[in-house]
């Protein structure tokens, strides 16, 4: 279930029709969020290394990686997360050497909005409360205290919204659109097999951040513990550990083409391993004399990139490649079913359909609101229409893929006398059946 604040920040640019229609409305934020994230980044790494060269070195490996390119135009979750990620490192590196409230007021929010846009902000919090424990210079048992409160409401908050809509605190997490539920019972490699989960995980950071910074953020680390870098080295670590956990314990699979069953799913998860790759690289440079810095990290961030410029098509970029893959069927039925129900929906007739995700493409292509649709992300009201469609249904359309609540509404409705007529069917291959509907006599109004 997505986390909320990658849909709040949309949310002023949604309102323009245009940005809507186009996908900018998506790809501002995400930008915006990504510019957040390398500023900060620079400013942590500076202070950890006392050094413009080593700093710039690791914004412009993490920066011109094209993998991180593609997904900061997307209106994935990724992109607001980095932000709050590299916020935090920066605050708590300051906090270390400063002791003051300002920065540590200003991580604990960091934090708490980071677990705001991905799970693996949850993960962060403890351990960032423990260094708080260990480094604060006075009152340490406060300061915790402090920034574990404050980072704390961004997951209590979340508990409360799931309880509150859903009856089910833990619905994101075991409800019937989580990750365990999308999952099932389904094996897939990693799943209780820590060396399997490993092996796939590595695979896709290689593929995501290109054979130079790989190999230079593994000699690099080295620098970074000789340089007692603990803290950012632990901060910049932990998202990939929590992908590694989540694949041996979690229902979170991930899928390379290089290894069975040799297709794409979750490749961005490599990704979280980027900025520690960035920094670890960056730290070559502190071991090369004070006049040869500059020149030593524009070649570490020509070594970190030449890969990427040798292969400069997007098929060579993993995230791009499974984007594709992935969409080829879906992006087929979506302009085949938009293409049908344009010319013939009028505005107030209503839509039901069941998933608030995949059908949104169709409406965009359309151009007409999300108001003007139904479906899950409605909460207890959709519930209630699937139980009882002779009390709430009125929707003169519904679009459906087979067997979903949608279905299951208009299929009751049929038990009270209200007829849908199947009006276009639409099948792709590997993709469910879209099956498009109109309600006999038209729309009955909204209640």
């Amino acid at each position: 279930m997505w986390l909320p604040l990658p849909h709040v920040l949309m949310l002023p640019f949604v309102r323009v029709d245009q940005l809507w229609r186009s996908g900018l409305a998506g790809a501002i934020p995400s930008a915006a969020c990504f510019v957040v994230a390398a500023l900060f980044f620079f400013g942590a790494l500076r202070r950890v290394f006392d050094s413009n060269p080593a700093a710039f070195a690791a914004v412009a490996l993490f920066a011109f990686n094209p993998n991180m390119l593609y997904l900061q135009s997307t209106p994935m979750s990724e992109p607001a997360f980095w932000a709050c990620w590299m916020v935090l490192l920066y605050f708590t590196v300051r906090y270390r050497e400063s002791g003051g409230w300002p920065a540590l007021i200003a991580a604990g929010v960091a934090a708490s909005l980071g677990s705001l846009a991905r799970y693996d902000g949850w993960f962060l919090i403890p351990f960032a409360a423990l260094y708080i424990l260990l480094i604060a210079p006075r009152q340490r048992f406060a300061a915790a205290l402090v920034f574990s409160l404050i980072a704390g409401l961004g997951p209590l908050y979340w508990l409360f919204h799931n309880w509150w809509t859903a009856g089910d605190a833990l619905d994101f997490y075991r409800g019937p659109y989580s990750a365990m539920a999308i999952q099932a019972a389904r094996p897939y490699p990693g799943h209780g097999d820590w060396r399997t989960a490993w092996l796939y995980y590595r695979t896709a950071v290689g593929l995501c951040a290109g054979p130079g910074l790989l190999l230079m953020g593994l000699v690099g680390t080295v620098v970074v513990l000789a340089r007692r870098a603990f803290w950012p080295l632990a901060l910049l670590v932990l998202p990939a550990a929590f992908y590694v956990l989540n694949m041996h314990s979690g229902a979170s699979p991930i899928f390379v083409p290089e290894l069975w069953p040799h297709s794409y799913y979750n490749t961005r998860y490599g990704l979280a391993a980027i900025p520690l790759l960035a920094m670890a690289s960056a730290a070559l440079v502190l071991a090369m004399p004070q006049r040869m810095r500059s020149i030593t990290a524009l070649l570490i961030v020509v070594a970190g990139t030449v890969y990427w410029v040798a292969h400069p098509r997007p098929e060579n970029w993993i995230t791009w490649a499974e984007s594709r893959a992935n969409s080829e069927g879906r992006r087929a039925w979506t302009r085949e079913a938009a293409a049908y129900l344009a010319p013939r929906f009028v505005p107030g007739a209503g839509i039901i359909s069941a998933s608030g995700d995949d059908f949104s493409g169709i409406f965009r292509e359309m151009g007409i609101p999300l108001r003007e649709t139904f479906n899950v992300t409605n909460g207890l009201p959709f519930i209630a229409t699937v139980q009882r469609p002779d009390l709430y249904l009125w929707q003169e359309w519904a679009v459906v893929k087979g067997g979903d609540d949608a279905q299951t509404a208009i299929n009751r409705a049929g038990r009270y006398g209200i007829r849908y007529e199947l009006k276009k069917q639409i099948i792709e291959k590997d993709e469910p059946v879209i099956e498009i509907y109109r309600r006999v006599g038209g729309s009955h109004g909204a209640p």
